[in-house]
């Protein structure tokens, strides 16, 4: 039996139910339950009421470190491998490289983000500049007035308002602001790159039976949009498809979250 864990957002809901048809035609026993944060779900996790869990990328980190031998990774998105965070600025700014951000305003997007959160703090802190000290301020979404609803879309049209001097968004939402936003992603420069990183997966019990595991992966993997509920999974989750699990590219993730004191 799987019974897979995620967190309670309408996308999860959607995804949960499309994957009920998945597992069922694959011969996979399947349930699934909703939890109101990461943190709830890593705990269920830990606890082993559920054996499979649809992750974000800290969370994984979390549950990896919390069992003694580890939590292996069945499955991701293609967008999830080779994850990146951009550091942008406007395209007529002065701002060329990371040596010249001293005395400006840089926007964060929220404090739980791991691609425009945790890792620009721990990205910049590496290049030798200390937000709080080297920055004239240095926000989060929750700590200034919200232009968008998104708060990665908040931090680029803080930037092109001239609110902010520069930001971090993921190179994911950079390339959605002009489809999905109508936000002219040309008036935009990127000024600094990270290293590629993985991003969210589907993290899975290590006494999960080996042949159950395969056959979990490869039902996620044969989804396509043929059908309504590859469509459904697809679409949930803004992928092209899924990939088989790999074990590496979370050690920024973990780096990161170790020196801001998130990690036990």
């Amino acid at each position: 039996m799987i019974r897979l864990g995620a967190t309670g957002s309408p996308a999860h809901l959607d995804l949960c139910r499309a994957l009920e048809t998945v597992f069922r035609r694959s011969g996979v026993e399947f349930d699934w339950v909703l939890y109101s944060g990461y943190d709830e779900m890593v705990d269920a996790f830990v606890r082993g009421e559920i054996n499979l869990a649809w992750n974000g990328p800290l969370s994984h980190v979390k549950m990896r470190r919390a069992l003694p031998d580890g939590a292996p990774v069945l499955a991701l998105r293609d967008v999830d491998v080779g994850f990146t965070t951009r550091f942008i600025t406007r395209a007529d700014s002065a701002i060329d490289t990371v040596e010249d951000l001293p005395g400006a305003r840089f926007a964060f997007a929220a404090r739980d983000s791991v691609e425009a959160g945790l890792l620009p703090v721990y990205f910049l802190k590496q290049l030798g500049i200390n937000p709080s000290r080297s920055l004239a301020a240095a926000d989060f979404y929750d700590q200034r007035e919200a232009q968008h609803t998104s708060d990665q879309v908040d931090v680029a049209l803080q930037v092109l308002n001239r609110d902010y001097d520069a930001g971090a968004v993921s190179a994911r939402t950079l390339d959605t602001l002009s489809d999905r936003h109508g936000i002219d992603a040309s008036q935009l420069r990127v000024f600094w790159s990270s290293p590629g990183y993985s991003h969210c997966c589907f993290t899975a019990r290590p006494e999960l039976d080996a042949a159950e595991a395969s056959q979990v992966t490869a039902a996620l993997v044969a989804v396509d949009d043929g059908d309504e509920a590859g469509r459904a999974v697809l679409k949930a989750e803004a992928c092209d498809r899924l990939l088989p699990g790999i074990e590496d590219g979370w050690e920024l993730v973990e780096a990161a979250a170790l020196e801001e004191g998130l990690l036990w």
